[in-house]
């Protein structure tokens, strides 16, 4: 068994780091390093971020966007055609679609797609908040722009279903988002093309 070569803090400082998203343990250990190294210019400020963003981030009650404030800006923003609702599957989705300049619109995220594999069932989504905004009255287009991965697209039937009492139009984004793509990754001008030849769905 081999000896553990850092102290506890850093090694604890790795774990942590190894949690996220597209780092694995090197990756961890390289970053935890840079940090080490870095400090006064890094460690430091990144610390002061973190804790600023656990006391004051929190999630829109109305449409589960993350901001530091409750609602949040995207629906606080009179400006916004409130008759068209974008429905995504995460935040990162909509930052994307907002990057690519084709707000306007108002936001519902999702948290998610249905994968009963992953125990992932409408109740750990929010699809209650989502009908109620639509019961509303005020939304006339619901623009489903979930990935277009299996579970997404499993997503969009549910949700075509869901939504049929109501007189909405449901959309989803044109076939210019690669099937097995994800929002995040794409470039703005396909999103924006995406979002302006969306079909019925």
């Amino acid at each position: 068994m081999a000896e553990r070569v850092a102290g506890p803090e850093i090694e604890r400082l790795i774990q942590l780091l190894a949690r996220l998203p597209g780092l694995g343990p090197r990756s961890a250990r390289r970053a935890a390093l840079h940090l080490i190294r870095k400090r006064e210019e890094l460690l430091s400020p990144l610390a002061e971020a973190m804790a600023v963003a656990r006391d004051r981030v929190t999630t829109c009650s109305t449409c589960c966007n993350v901001d530091v404030s409750d609602p949040c800006a995207i629906c606080r923003d009179g400006r916004r055609d409130g008759s068209t609702l974008i429905v995504v599957e995460t935040v990162a989705d909509l930052w994307a679609l907002e990057r690519a300049g084709v707000g306007g619109a108002l936001y519902h995220v999702l948290g998610g797609v249905l994968s009963p594999l992953d125990g992932v069932g409408p109740d750990k989504l929010s699809f209650e908040k989502l009908v109620t905004r639509v019961a509303e009255g005020a939304v006339r287009e619901v623009v489903l722009a979930v990935n277009a991965t299996v579970d997404g697209q499993t997503t969009a039937h549910y949700l075509t279903d869901l939504l049929a009492p109501h007189s909405v139009k449901v959309t989803r984004l044109a076939h210019g988002v690669p099937v097995g793509g994800e929002l995040d990754y794409l470039d703005e001008g396909t999103l924006a093309a995406a979002l302006r030849q969306r079909t019925p769905f």
